[in-house]
């Protein structure tokens, strides 16, 4: 089954033909109504393929596939498997795979699969019948990931390599059940990821850096340190989720790849109390960019990039003040660490943080509690020390 899919925003046609994978450009723009037009075309192609009767010369006669597909042997796209049941090639499954899945995705994670299919499963699996492919393909392939080359690192992270083989168990699981064989994939655990890296700012740090930080940033990490916001959270902040009657940041959505989105998951909607420093940076704020949508924008009005705030900013303030280089998430924990050594409820810290439950809390960041507020067991020592003394003393 064909699709019409986009480059460079114009739209082309992706389809297989004699066990050859064509890609046919247009010079449409990618817009609903184009898509729409192009779409019955593919339909078109498609119910020609099944039918025998299509000509490849007839709907593109300029194509440099035309020689592809001359030489290429016309045979059947699919396998007959042990239960005589034909299979399609991995490539053509994970392509109807998509389609069928994508409108429950949100945009960007239709960008993430789309990414994954294109540069990592297709390259390799495209070719194989998908009841063929084994376990062992599935490990050799996993193998190989951990040594392609990523900057300056030597191969992809445990969590990146999971992340790759999350759709491919899922391409696979799905294929299984249609095609009734047993999924090559079973038994294989997911790759062990370290712990998160969590190295929180002290309250003397934070006050240094919102003391020497540029003076037109100081409020945007005023609230990054004080309300543990994620970075799409503060980055997609419009002003109509800032509540100053009740003291509320109401987390509605979230900038993703330069997109507004809705929140991941259903625990990050939700109200972020206001402390003093919060409310008042946000009412300095609102002198800058009160009148536009974006609490934090640049002077168009639009959202900041933060990777080039990161770059331009953050880092070098770092630098200025001989702290060690951490990534801007690390204002996140170290809020978290500041409200637990404060004695706040756990719970209510796991709301204000987005968790669904205190299990995050508790794992990531309870090290950090007995260095900040001596929960060591020094405070059991003073009760045995006031209560059994005087129980002494009174004897």
């Amino acid at each position: 089954m064909g699709s019409v899919r986009a480059r460079n925003n114009q739209l082309f046609f992706d389809f297989r033909f004699q066990g050859v994978r064509c890609r046919e450009q247009t010079l449409l723009e990618d817009n609903p109504q184009n898509r729409q037009k192009l779409e019955s075309f593919m339909t078109q192609i498609d119910k020609e393929i099944k039918q025998g009767t299509f000509e490849y010369a007839t709907y593109f006669p300029d194509s440099k596939n035309l020689a592809r597909v001359a030489k290429a042997p016309a045979q059947a796209q699919s396998v007959q498997t042990r239960n005589n049941m034909e299979t399609p090639l991995f490539e053509e499954f994970a392509e109807e795979w998509f389609l069928e899945n994508e409108i429950a995705w949100k945009i960007s994670y239709q960008k993430t699969i789309r990414g994954t299919l294109d540069k990592h499963l297709i390259p390799q699996f495209g070719e194989m019948e998908v009841s063929r492919i084994t376990k062992g393909d599935i490990l050799k392939y996993r193998s190989t990931l951990a040594k392609v080359p990523n900057g300056k690192k030597e191969g992809l992270s445990p969590d990146r390599i999971n992340h790759i083989m999350t759709p491919l168990r899922m391409i696979l699981g799905d294929a299984a059940d249609r095609f009734h064989f047993t999924t090559p994939y079973t038994g294989i655990k997911s790759l062990k990821v370290p712990k998160t890296e969590v190295d929180p700012f002290t309250l003397e740090e934070v006050n240094l850096i919102l003391s020497k930080v540029r003076a037109d940033f100081r409020t945007y990490y005023t609230i990054r340190f004080f309300t543990a916001m994620r970075t799409g959270e503060i980055d997609g902040l419009q002003w109509k989720f800032v509540d100053f009657e009740r003291r509320q940041i109401l987390v509605r959505e979230t900038l993703v790849q330069g997109r507004i989105e809705t929140p991941k998951t259903p625990g990050s909607i939700r109200e972020i109390q206001m402390a003093n420093p919060v409310y008042e940076a946000l009412k300095e704020q609102q002198k800058v960019t009160g009148h536009l949508n974006f609490v934090f924008c640049n002077r168009a009005g639009e959202t900041l990039n933060h990777c080039n705030v990161t770059k331009r900013i953050w880092y070098p303030t770092l630098k200025y003040l001989g702290l060690k280089k951490r990534r801007p998430y690390q204002t996140r924990h170290t809020m978290a660490t500041l409200w637990l050594a404060a004695g706040e409820n756990p719970e209510w810290i796991a709301k204000q943080m987005g968790h669904m439950s205190t299990e995050m809390l508790f794992t990531v960041y309870s090290r950090f509690v007995p260095n900040l507020t001596r929960r060591d067991g020094s405070a059991f020592e003073n009760l045995l020390a006031t209560r059994v003394n005087g129980g002494n003393d009174g004897e």
